[in-house]
């Protein structure tokens, strides 16, 4: 027996439903028994949303009032009721068995699913197969419109049956066309209709996808051939502690690859919010498609295409120790972070206890490390179930040894990301491609104190140039050349503030009355008159607030050796030779004392009608006292590069032999500690431009805790 069912949400109708996010408010059904061609009763629920506003098209097609479903069961109800209702009938037709069969796969994948999982309460085994009546009918009628064009009134008029809607109320006459147009299906003889229905898969199944990629990598030329484009979606805004199960949850009522979901992770080895998630086919991803600012909890998720290749170079590898680890199937993986670098198994076993037991013991557990062999600190843990499991997270944050221990779900494409970001990452990475500068050096941070430069305050963190140029709308056009400076933290994430220089005080007076408190995407920002010398103390920095300025980090003596007290705190000039690296250069160009440094990162963009003289960009990446700012511009013939080498007044490296590294020092040492630890020996006599702490982003490429380098 089949079920006809029909349904309608608060908000879309049609090709839509369900991309809104809206609430089921109407269910229609019937059974129909196929080998007699009888039917049972005919149903029509209202069902009570928690929100009861209707849209404008809901409301029109539908005919429904919010007084109306005020009066109606919750939803967790009228499935009970439907259960009842369809038992009951099925009796009356001596049958015991049933399928669904709906118009198309949204009613049930789109919204039924993902309503019922935000509202915590399963549905039952029914509603995981279902028959799609759009595919039925283009199997027994393969001269008819494409599924995808399919429409319970394009299928009856196929059939020459009658179209009239005003007849019937709404739901009502879907239901009793879709039973017309299965019985007249039922008359051609097709023997192909109702054999194979639609499945949903009830959970995400974690298995061993990496070694059927390291399989597929041995049949195939290319990695691109393995994983088809057309079934990979990005997910972005993602919660970081969200794991794939509950990225699986998201995407509820949709079927994902076996092993399909692959975390994204940054520099650090932290989850960046992004995932990319691989479905069984293509009309899968589709669906997903439609999911794009959906909510998981009180975040919004963007989903996007993304490519086959993107997904390999997350998801894939070629480690076999990986591979081995992730045979096992039906397996949860925890990751530990934070791990004394003695640590032994029997000391994770131990911290883990017998609460939660290891799958296979010491083989259930992978520890990461560099490509010397020494620790990172990191480690996999393999459990058989979800209860143990839980019973590991529980233990976030204890101490084992004399550090508090991190636990978080994984997945399998995490530990292989993991794995490769460490073992292929060399000791003392090469420099970058060199690169040439695009605007005449030196380049001067605006100072004084003409009020010329307007503050912008409370920035979306994702918010770009084109964004903020958009929201200065007309005066745009008054912003000087190289005029947008967007702050960036010490993490060099967008810190939410920005600063734009503009052609007078008259002009940045105006932008401020203008633009104060406008909204920005879903934000309002605030935008406040300063001068210049703010600017540069904060994009160096220093801190701007109501108590007045704060000088930078670098400025305070008690940062810098005795010699440094003499520096002005002029602005921060970019010297020629600095713009010959990228800013992730692990050593570049040293430059005099007179050139001062600055402290956090800032991004410099300009705006739009300067486009054809200055690139989109510059990135400053100051360091501490003394050390070189570089600035990214493009890529250089070698022929100016050579020249533009030559031009320097200091070598861009020291002799061979001149390079100390220094490793495992204390996390509060200073200048002054390491230049009395190398005490006795010979180092640049007369200025300190030879030491160099390097910042967060090169001490990922060098992997340790925390490094000088001397000169």
């Amino acid at each position: 027996s089949l079920v006809v069912l029909f349904g309608a949400t608060a908000g879309a109708y049609g090709a839509k439903l369900g991309s809104d996010e809206r609430e089921l408010i109407l269910l229609v059904w019937q059974v129909v028994d196929l080998p007699s061609k009888k039917v049972g009763t005919l149903h029509k629920s209202l069902v009570k949303a928690d929100n009861l506003e209707l849209s404008d098209q809901c409301r029109e097609v539908s005919g429904l009032t919010p007084e109306g479903l005020g009066k109606a069961e919750p939803l967790d109800r009228v499935l009970q009721q439907f259960s009842q209702l369809v038992s009951s009938d099925l009796k009356v037709l001596g049958r015991s068995s049933y399928t669904l069969c709906s118009d198309g796969q949204l009613l049930i994948r789109q919204v039924l699913h993902p309503e019922t999982s935000k509202k915590n309460f399963l549905l039952s085994d029914c509603f995981y197969s279902f028959y799609d009546l759009r595919k039925e009918f283009h199997t027994c009628y393969p001269s008819s419109a494409a599924v995808k064009d399919q429409t319970i009134k394009t299928m009856a008029e196929y059939l020459g049956l009658g179209t009239d809607e005003t007849e019937e109320d709404f739901g009502v006459w879907q239901v009793k066309t879709m039973v017309a147009i299965i019985f007249s299906m039922l008359s051609e003889s097709c023997n192909d209709i109702f054999t194979e229905p639609e499945t949903v898969k009830c959970k995400y199944e974690t298995g061993p996808w990496l070694l059927w990629l390291l399989f597929s990598l041995a049949l195939c030329s290319s990695k691109s051939e393995t994983v088809d484009s057309e079934t990979v979606i990005r997910a972005r805004g993602l919660p970081w502690q969200s794991s794939d199960q509950d990225i699986a949850r998201f995407f509820k009522g949709l079927n994902i690859a076996k092993g399909g979901v692959a975390l994204c992770l940054n520099a650090q080895g932290r989850r960046n919010g992004e995932a990319l998630v691989r479905f069984v086919n293509s009309e899968q991803r589709d669906l997903a498609l439609e999911r794009h600012k959906h909510h998981m909890g009180s975040r919004y998720i963007e989903v996007y295409k993304a490519t086959g290749e993107e997904f390999l170079k997350i998801a894939g590898g070629t480690s076999n120790e990986v591979a081995q680890f992730l045979s096992k199937e039906n397996q949860v993986i925890i990751r530990m972070r934070g791990l004394p670098f003695t640590a032994t198994q029997e000391d994770v076993l131990g911290f883990l206890g017998p609460e939660c037991p290891v799958t296979g013991g010491k083989e259930g557990l992978l520890f990461v490390k560099y490509p010397d062999g020494r620790p990172t600190g990191d480690a996999f843990v393999l459990f058989s179930c979800e209860e143990y499991a839980q019973n590991a997270l529980k233990k976030h944050k204890e101490i084992l040894g004399k550090r508090y221990i991190e636990l978080f779900r994984s997945t399998a494409a995490e530990v292989q990301q993991v794995l490769n970001r460490y073992m292929s990452t060399p000791l003392i990475p090469t420099l970058p491609t060199p690169i040439i500068p695009v605007i005449p050096p030196p380049y001067t941070i605006a100072t004084g104190s003409v009020r010329d430069c307007v503050r912008l305050r409370g920035l979306p963190y994702t918010a770009g140039i084109d964004d903020i140029l958009e929201f200065m709308g007309d005066a745009t056009g008054d912003i000087k050349p190289h005029g947008v400076h967007m702050v960036l933290n010490q993490q060099g994430r967008p810190s939410g503030d920005a600063f734009i220089q503009m052609k007078s005080a008259d002009k940045a007076f105006m932008v401020a009355q203008k633009c104060h408190k406008k909204m920005m995407k879903d934000r309002y920002v605030e935008v406040f008159q300063c001068s210049g010398e703010e600017m540069n103390f904060v994009l160096m920095g220093g801190t701007l607030n109501r108590s007045g300025l704060s000088p930078p980090p670098c400025k305070l003596p008690c940062l810098s050796p005795p010699a440094y007290a003499a520096f002005q705190t002029a602005a921060a000039v970019i010297p020629a030779e600095a713009a010959l690296y990228q800013p992730q250069a692990l050593l570049p160009a040293t430059r005099t004392p007179q050139a001062t440094a600055a402290a956090p990162p800032a991004v410099t963009y300009y705006p739009a009608q300067a486009a054809q003289l200055y690139m989109n960009y510059t990135a400053y990446y100051p360091s501490p006292p003394v050390s070189p700012t570089t600035v990214g511009y493009i890529a250089a013939p070698p022929g100016a590069v050579a020249a533009a080498a030559t031009a320097t007044h200091t070598p861009i490296l020291p002799q061979p032999g001149a390079l100390v590294r220094m490793q495992g020092l204390p996390y509060n040492t200073g200048m002054k500690e390491i230049l009395s630890f190398f005490q006795g020996y010979q180092y640049a006599p007369d200025d300190y431009n030879g030491l160099i702490q390097l910042s967060d982003q090169a001490r990922s490429m060098l992997q340790a805790p925390k490094e000088w380098v001397c000169l």
